[in-house]
């Protein structure tokens, strides 16, 4: 059997552009011509003219399409020498395509050596030498001598493979400077371009700038690939603002983007925290059908994210998959924390499905966006079923995704779980060993299940542990004394925050304030004391509820001058604790003055609905003492509406919602039902309507009209 041997067309001149066919020789096996008994095996021979630089040759290629316009320079007749016989190649012509190639035989000593002077051998032997000037110090004698075997006058293209296959970028600026010492150069830019790369690759930012910096030193103009490089190099190293600086000095050096750049400059935008231009750059994407990658999509679902566009990061979503783009891993990712973000639990379920039926491994970063929104939103048996398998799978958790677990077991009080977590945290190495927050979540689960013993048994292991306490644990702790009526114990942890020089917020304020609520009359001197060190108008205001004699108007004037003062986060859970109060010590018309403010400053909203089938009344959100006031004047509302002649509607109802109080058994619904038991009300809890105490027209009408005086709703 024999190859055949046909030249090639020549090569472009200019690097960046991409030829029609490759600039080597082919050796195909002249099979269909006659039978042989040995294998065709196809070699390609670029030994006459280099490859382009920027694409590694290829094992196999098509056949040329343009004709050799030159005779093939002859070799010298060793080259060829099969043992039998010399020959020279004839001229070629295209259209005699055996007639211009020679016969060789493979297994003769002049196949192997044409084998050694292919493509493969070329390219695999510059890429050694990249790996060697990888691998070498980064001197110039120790560069220069591992480039001695160049000679003094190597080929450009050698250069440009050499560089695009190096993986060291201090070295590949010290093989530029050893090129650039020896070649003349027809377009310098090209070698800079590849350096570039090298330090993209590395991801050298300060490497790539100071490079820049030389070619304008130089006069070296850059060229589209330059800017794309820096650009990308940009995105690699997180410099979103650095990418947007590039970008917008490309007009300046006659350079324009593609649509590839703009592509990533919505990204770049992005994340630089410039929205009205990448949503902007998104928006022409779409009318122009640039193609977008993945990334993109990812940044332009976190763009809408941040902003709380979550409708809009689910239509960026499905209009990627309209365009056929395949979402990955890293979508579902964003999505999953977008979703968490938008506290939308059910629909972070569905795209978790959604990827696993594509086939697709969920990986750590997975994992924690489902552990972050499951977490947020009290999903306890999600969240652990993912704590679960990240443990199977040898995922270790952070600090920071332990101490969400333990937040959530806190606050929906499955303290066994949380102390089973935070055991495992404390035989974690160092990196995810419990800190002041992680202690803060258990002592707070331990507190609101009224485990007074653990909660200050494990203070003294913090304390122990080199951690002081915050003005969280200290207001779980006062929670708990207070719980417990340990009235002394509260005053004592007010000194400790003192003592500390933390200065109580209103969290830590409206905590002393709930801790009066729950304490005796002879105790009450003591949380009142501390409510006044704490903050000193509210403490004034308490003292006036709980007094005899003090005018209504001036506890309405106090009062709001203190809801000026405070949060609005806070508000509510003052009028609460304050209504609460003075239901307590029977000052139902204080209590009364207090609901009406709260109304009138949107405090409480829409405590009463009414239509042509039923009027109601929604406590929901109040406490129990601020649900029985409200009560109290919705049934005088009720009275007065009869006296005047209107008529009531088929149904009255109230709305308590179902749910408990999360640290307790006793919910708003079971405390409003006992109080309805005692006032003799017709309200029956609905069987078909959870959290509705229901009665009808004809039931209230005859209620109404037997009772003496509100006073029965006081008592």
């Amino acid at each position: 059997m024999a190859f055949h041997i046909s030249p090639a067309a020549p090569l472009p001149s200019h690097v960046h552009s991409s030829p029609s066919s490759p600039h080597f020789f082919q050796v195909s096996s002249p099979c269909s011509r006659r039978r042989s008994v040995f294998p065709c095996h196809p070699i390609s021979l670029p030994f006459l003219s280099p490859p382009h630089p920027h694409v590694p040759p290829k094992a196999s290629v098509q056949a040329p399409t343009t004709p050799q316009t030159s005779p093939l320079p002859s070799p010298d007749s060793s080259s060829l020498d099969d043992g039998d016989t010399r020959s020279r190649l004839p001229p070629p012509n295209p259209n005699l395509p055996f007639k211009n190639s020679i016969w060789v035989n493979p297994n003769s000593p002049r196949a192997s050596r044409l084998r050694q002077r292919s493509s493969d051998s070329r390219y695999a032997r510059l890429a050694r030498l990249a790996a060697s000037l990888d691998s070498s110090d980064p001197t110039e004698p120790a560069v220069s001598g591992v480039l001695a075997s160049l000679g003094d006058a190597p080929p450009e293209q050698d250069a440009v493979i050499i560089l695009n296959s190096m993986e060291n970028s201090q070295n590949a600026v010290l093989v530029l400077r050893w090129f650039q010492s020896r070649i003349k150069l027809e377009k310098e830019v090209i070698l800079y371009n590849v350096t570039l790369k090298v330090l993209r690759k590395c991801k050298d930012w300060n490497g790539l700038e100071a490079l820049w910096e030389e070619m304008l030193e130089k006069g070296i103009k850059p060229d589209n690939v330059t800017f794309s490089t820096a650009i990308s190099c940009a995105r690699l190293c997180n410099l979103p603002a650095k990418a947007v600086e590039w970008f917008e000095k490309m007009p300046e050096f006659g350079c324009h983007p593609d649509d590839i750049t703009y592509s990533a400059m919505i990204d770049a935008y992005g994340r630089s925290g410039n929205v009205e231009m990448a949503l902007g750059l998104y928006d022409r994407a779409r009318n122009e059908k640039w193609r977008l990658d993945p990334v993109t999509f990812a940044t332009v679902i976190r763009v809408y994210s941040v902003s709380g566009n979550f409708d809009g990061a689910l239509n960026v979503y499905e209009e990627m998959k309209a365009l056929g783009v395949k979402p990955n891993v890293v979508i579902y990712n964003t999505l999953l924390d977008t979703m968490g973000r938008a506290g939308r639990p059910w629909q972070v379920k569905t795209i978790y499905r959604e990827m696993s039926s594509r086939g697709l491994v969920p990986n750590r970063a997975t994992y924690s966006a489902l552990l972050r929104a499951y977490s947020k939103a009290r999903y306890a048996e999600d969240a652990l079923g993912v704590y679960k398998q990240m443990k199977e799978r040898g995922m270790e958790l952070n600090v920071i995704l332990y101490n969400m677990l333990l937040s959530m077991c806190a606050d929906i009080g499955s303290v066994d779980e949380a102390v089973e977590i935070f055991r495992k945290m404390k035989e974690m190495p160092d990196g995810c060993r419990p800190d002041i927050w992680s202690y803060s979540s258990l002592i707070t689960a331990y507190c609101c299940s009224g485990k007074v013993s653990e909660a200050e048994g494990l203070l003294d292991d913090m304390l122990e542990a080199g951690f002081q306490p915050n003005i969280f644990v200290l207001t779980s702790l006062i929670q708990c004394y207070g719980k417990a009526q340990m009235t002394d114990s509260v005053v004592k942890s007010l000194h400790k925050l003192l003592e500390l020089g933390i200065r109580p917020d209103d969290r830590f304020c409206g905590c002393l304030l709930n801790v009066a609520t729950q304490t005796p009359a002879e105790e009450l001197g003591k949380i009142i004391g501390c409510i006044e060190r704490a903050n000193h108008q509210l403490g004034s205001l308490v003292k006036m509820l709980v007094a005899e004699g003090t005018d209504n108007e001036t506890v309405r004037r106090e009062a709001e001058e203190l809801f000026k003062c405070i949060s609005s986060e806070v508000k509510k859970a003052y009028c609460n604790c304050l209504i609460d109060l003075c239901v307590n010590h029977d000052q139902l018309e204080r209590a009364c003055v207090l609901l009406d403010l709260a109304i009138r400053l949107e405090i409480y909203r829409d405590l009463q609905s009414r239509s042509p089938t039923q009027w109601s009344l929604h406590v929901r959100s109040l406490s129990l003492g601020a649900a029985l006031t409200a009560l109290h004047v919705w049934m005088n509302d009720l009275a007065t509406s009869l006296q005047n002649g209107e008529e009531l509607p088929p149904l009255l109802g109230i709305h308590t919602g179902h749910g408990k109080h999360k640290y307790s058994e006793k919910g708003l619904a079971s405390g409003l039902e006992s109080h309805l038991r005692e006032i003799n009300a017709p309200f029956h809890e609905a069987p078909d309507k959870v959290g509705w105490f229901l009665t009808t027209k004809v039931a209230a009408q005859s209620w109404l009209a037997s009772r003496s005086s509100s006073d029965a709703v006081a008592a």
